[in-house]
């Protein structure tokens, strides 16, 4: 048996590098369609996301599963690219060091973002996605529903992924969810459409937020973004009328100065008629006049004041660290002792099948010279019990010591000695 991974991260490569190499969902279908042409016999599974493109291979036999340079020259192929130009900076991996680089990534131990949620759904919908082209088999079926299994461990007995470190991961659940009780019916407004606007944005869409609108000195940067999204693009001169409508602000905006000043606010706090209004001001310098906060019904917090919120979070999931990594080599050691176990299985039958026709062929051949007493029952019983004990004696020591080999990546092994000194065939 045999499990290849080839693939890059945000921890080696750059955007622009994994860009070239990505796949998108329909060339995931394509891929897997002419890898399983081209490698008949090997099971694949393709995660592609926008920090990692990442192919896991797998065979029953070994000579069956591509070598890490056979499938870098699919993917070199397949993208129309020189091999010489992706292979320095992909990294390969196999058995052992494959399986816990699965369970790493699926618990969100690898992830830029150190406990986000977002990449169990990204590893499930590619196993999913394999499963439907018929390109998963019985080790690809172990080892990524072992990979899913560790990630709910890991989830469920860790506080890794309850403690957000991201600034608009802590925005949203720490800071708004505290307040709103739904999304869904209030009028968020973003300003800026920058990245950290739009990764908060993301985190309300997660929340259901529907009625969203976004707002932009460069109006097209609104629209692009409202179209990657979700919401409308709303000209800059119609901020002071969203500004009375909001119920929610994320403000993240490049400006030098306040583009929300305590002056400016007091017209529009009569118009809201102390309307309850949350502000998140993720901008550094500040988008929004710190004096806001003095108005009634005004909620104002800095990106200073979630930061803090995120250091701590992150000290408490540091603490959370060694958890997490024992729970992954308990795993990763169950799974490779199933393995072995699976391999060893086999085996195993064949030489105990081997030792029961020597043993049946002998006791035929002693009953036959004992004439008339070997048809006596009682006799031919007790003969095929003491074989059958000296078989089982002589069997037991090697068969022991094989099923504890647990660790066939470090060698040859016990099996192939086995193998050799019983002189079992394939």
């Amino acid at each position: 048996m045999k499990l290849q991974m080839i693939g890059c991260s945000h921890h080696h490569t750059d955007v622009a590098f994994r860009e070239k190499l990505a796949f998108q969902p329909n060339q995931v279908v394509e891929a897997l369609a002419k890898m399983r042409t081209v490698f008949p016999q090997t099971e694949a599974v393709l995660l592609s996301t926008c920090n990692r493109v990442e192919i896991y291979a797998a065979a029953e036999n070994e000579e069956d599963c591509p070598s890490a340079q056979q499938l870098i020259n699919f993917v070199a192929n397949y993208h129309g690219l020189d091999v010489a130009e992706i292979a320095t900076d992909l990294r390969s991996l196999d058995g052992e060091d494959a399986v816990h680089h699965l369970f790493t990534t699926a618990a969100s131990l690898d992830s830029m973002v150190i406990g986000e949620a977002q990449i169990l759904s990204q590893v499930k919908q590619a196993y999913d996605m394999a499963n439907e082209g018929e390109n998963t088999g019985p080790l690809t079926h172990s080892s990524f529903q072992a990979a899913m299994r560790v990630a709910k461990r890991v989830q469920t007995e860790t506080e890794i992924h309850r403690k957000r470190v991201s600034i608009p991961s802590v925005a949203v659940a720490d800071y708004a969810s505290q307040f709103f009780e739904r999304f869904d019916d209030k009028v968020i407004l973003v300003i800026g459409a920058g990245e950290m606007g739009e990764e908060t944005l993301q985190y309300l869409i997660d929340k259901n937020a529907k009625d969203v609108r976004i707002i932009n000195r460069n109006h097209q940067r609104a629209i692009d973004l409202a179209q990657r999204t979700t919401g409308k693009a709303v000209e800059w001169d119609e901020l002071n009328d969203l500004l009375v409508e909001a119920d929610l602000i994320v403000s993240a905006t490049g400006a030098t100065e306040p583009i929300v000043t305590a002056e400016a606010f007091q017209t529009i706090s009569e118009r809201r008629f102390q309307k309850p209004l949350f502000i998140l001001d993720l901008a550094v310098p500040r988008d929004i006049d710190p004096k806001l906060s003095d108005f009634v019904g005004v909620y104002l917090y800095s990106i200073d004041d979630l930061q803090q919120v995120c250091d701590r979070n992150r000290k408490a999931r540091e603490r959370e660290w060694p958890k997490a990594e024992q729970i992954i080599e308990e795993e990763v050691s169950r799974f490779m002792t199933d393995l072995y176990r699976r391999v060893t299985g086999p085996w195993i039958g064949r030489l105990k099948q081997q030792a029961n026709d020597i043993k049946a062929a002998e006791l035929e051949r002693l009953l036959n010279k004992l004439g008339d007493l070997g048809d006596d029952p009682k006799i031919r019983k007790e003969l095929d019990v003491t074989l059958g004990r000296v078989v089982n004696k002589l069997l037991h020591p090697p068969l022991e010591s094989l099923r504890e080999d647990v660790n066939p990546e470090e060698g040859p092994g016990l099996l192939d000695a086995l193998k050799k000194l019983f002189q079992l065939k394939d």
